[in-house]
């Protein structure tokens, strides 16, 4: 009787290890690239406050004003530079990071297109405004996340 008992036990250890192990390899360890994650995340956040394009702060060039290149760029780094960054580095799931890491990626070439929309002419023929100092941060800001989640995705084990 008690070896059963005991073999009752041990398959139930062996279960939650188990458990514990498929929870494990589903997620991923941040260590200090959390806290850098964070810190980036929250400078996109800041740059939504600081002119982009002309006069325009980034949260208008969210709504709309200010041109669709801009726009994409301020919708891609606010979704997946803030939301998708957070929602990540709460969940500490895998798959999270690498599409953090992807959409990172585009985020970054919309900033560029972003920044070079600015710096061409228009079909007037008169020279773009320049970028606003916000853009050109939450660009660096949006590579650095990039590479960060890049490093993140890669470092599974």
């Amino acid at each position: 009787m008690t070896e059963s008992k005991g073999n009752g036990e041990l398959a139930e250890l062996a279960a939650e290890i188990d458990e514990v192990g498929d929870r494990a390899s589903r997620t991923v360890e941040l260590g200090r690239r959390g806290f850098t994650i964070a810190v980036f995340s929250f400078v996109l956040l800041i740059c939504l406050v600081l002119p982009w394009v002309g006069e325009h702060a980034g949260w208008q060039v969210l709504a709309g004003e200010g041109g669709g290149i801009p726009q994409l760029f301020a919708a891609t780094s606010t979704g997946v530079g803030i939301l998708a960054s957070a929602l990540a580095l709460v969940t500490r799931r895998w798959w999270l990071a690498w599409v953090c890491a992807a959409g990172g990626w585009f985020a970054s070439v919309d900033g560029l297109l972003a920044i070079w929309s600015q710096q061409s002419s228009h079909a007037s023929g008169a020279a773009g405004g320049g970028p606003g100092f916000g853009l050109i941060i939450a660009w660096i800001a949006m590579i650095c996340l990039a590479v960060s989640w890049m490093r993140t995705a890669f470092s599974r084990s």
